[in-house]
């Protein structure tokens, strides 16, 4: 894997789901400092800065963070899941609604802010080879962000919204491909505040 994405701009939509209510952590959960900066900054700039093309970040309605700047940038867009109840697979499918088709999809949860740019283009990349789905794998452990071709695009829009990306992309028939990676964080979710402590290695 190269250490640096290169700066070919990678034509793709990537999602941020941010949507969630962080009950475990408490509120505000995605403005929680990340070596001095939000964890939804963070997780936005690893994306921007693997050069995908556009970002679309799902939020609750009626939701503003203004300090994450990156919600402003000229290729992020913000589109609101008026039901975020209806759990995470109903924010994925409100964002592939601002998909065009032929693009490849990049999901990322918000509160995964450790995931390397690097990681996010040679997974995208991958995909372009491989063609189906892109899962990264590390020690063992399937993470994000998955990386999808626009083909699944419809068949996640038709699903019920009670419906889980899982088992969708396993019903789709579509051929799954786990990439092992040496990034930790595609598994470093945060939940809880000690999620933002340093790993042992």
């Amino acid at each position: 894997m190269s250490l640096l994405p290169s700066m070919i701009t990678r034509n793709a939509l990537a999602i941020v789901l941010a949507a969630g209510a962080a009950v475990r952590f408490g509120r505000q959960k995605l403005l929680a400092d990340v070596n001095g900066v939000p964890m939804l900054e963070r997780t936005i700039q690893s994306l921007l800065a693997a050069h995908i093309s556009r970002v679309v970040v799902v939020l609750p309605s009626g939701t503003d963070y203004p300090t994450v700047s990156s919600l402003t940038a000229a290729n992020v867009v913000v589109v609101a899941n008026p039901d975020p109840s209806r759990g995470m697979f109903s924010s994925i499918q409100v964002a592939f609604l601002s998909a065009h088709r032929g693009t490849p999809l990049v999901i990322l949860p918000g509160d995964m802010p450790f995931v390397r740019a690097a990681t996010i283009a040679f997974l995208f990349d991958a995909q372009g080879d491989a063609g189906g789905i892109v899962m990264p794998r590390y020690r063992g452990q399937r993470g994000h962000p998955v990386v999808m071709a626009p083909a699944l695009r419809a068949p996640v829009i038709a699903a019920p919204s009670d419906a889980n990306l899982r088992d969708v992309l396993h019903s789709s028939g579509v051929a799954i491909h786990e990439v092992e990676v040496d990034d930790g964080g595609v598994v470093r979710d945060v939940d809880i505040r000690s999620d933002l402590e340093p790993m042992s290695e």
